[in-house]
């Protein structure tokens, strides 16, 4: 089973949840953290790194003897990395992805790939967990190609928990992408309420079935509850505006660990979340 941890803004406590759902499961679970560009997991479970690995996308690279300035390759790329001008052509490897459909189409055959660095996957245990992080290289702009690497050390035989980036934006989506449950964290606020529908609609769009955290309950309004009661959205769990939790996090001390009492409540979470994607199976 895949739970990918979400949020629609910044600052909900989406990793304070994550790191406690990875240590009250401990021995049969992965830790991914998909949020390359800042990834703060580590701070929490102090994983020890065995084994890093590369990411790079190709990028086109033009032999001018051969090509005709056609301007197929313009035409075919998506992201407006490639301008062909009449005696010259382009490229601006800050806008590729690395589809390779340039290099793929040209009619001269013109257009070779080389490898650009884009970020770094780190392999590690903490515990008995199995931690894999993402981190974007610093001045890069493209997160998906490294949040695919990351993705690709998931262990079917395992429960992956998967650390989102905040907001809704395209690491987003590659990051929830295939999951089999997303959890949307949020806060009882304006703001919170505000970027919760947002998430919500992400995840309806991907045909991913969710359910809602409250963090710091006691504070703010009643706006996400009653927005979750009319989506029939489940609120699977209520964390309390509390200092000594706040105090901990501070320190790099997770949830669970911290306040032990709290492990229970995580392990009940797993065991709706499994009941609701073997609901959602049976309906399949």
């Amino acid at each position: 089973m895949i739970i990918s941890v979400a949020s629609g803004k910044g600052g909900t406590g989406k990793t304070l949840i994550a790191t406690s759902l990875a240590l009250s499961l401990e021995d049969r679970v992965q830790f991914l953290d998909c949020d390359v560009e800042e990834p703060d997991a580590h701070i929490l479970l102090k994983p020890a790194f065995s084994q890093r690995e590369i990411v790079s996308i190709p990028i086109p690279r033009v032999d001018e003897e051969k090509c005709t300035h056609c301007g197929r390759c313009a035409e075919v790329c998506a992201y407006n990395a490639i301008a062909v001008l009449k005696t010259q052509v382009l490229i601006f490897p800050e806008l590729c992805h690395g589809c390779g459909a340039c290099s793929y189409l040209c009619p001269e055959d013109a257009i070779s790939e080389v490898g650009r660095e884009m970020g770094l996957v780190e392999k590690g245990c903490s515990g008995e967990i199995e931690f894999i992080q993402g981190k974007l290289t610093i001045g890069q702009a493209v997160a998906p190609p490294v949040i695919r690497k990351v993705k690709e050390y998931i262990d079917p035989q395992r429960v992956a928990i998967i650390d989102v980036a905040p907001g809704t934006s395209c690491p987003v989506v590659e990051a929830v992408k295939g999951s089999d449950f997303c959890l949307l964290v949020t806060e009882p606020t304006p703001f919170g309420l505000n970027d919760l529908i947002l998430a919500v609609e992400m995840v309806k769009s991907m045909n991913i079935p969710c359910g809602v955290i409250i963090n710091r309950t006691g504070v703010g309004d009643s706006g996400v509850e009653e927005y979750s009661c009319k989506e029939g959205i489940p609120i699977l769990l209520r964390i309390p505006l509390d200092v000594q939790i706040a105090r901990l996090y501070s320190q790099g001390i997770p949830l669970v660990e911290g306040m032990p009492q709290w492990r229970e409540a995580f392990l009940n979470l797993i065991a709706e979340i499994e009941h609701v994607v073997c609901k959602e199976g049976s309906q399949i």
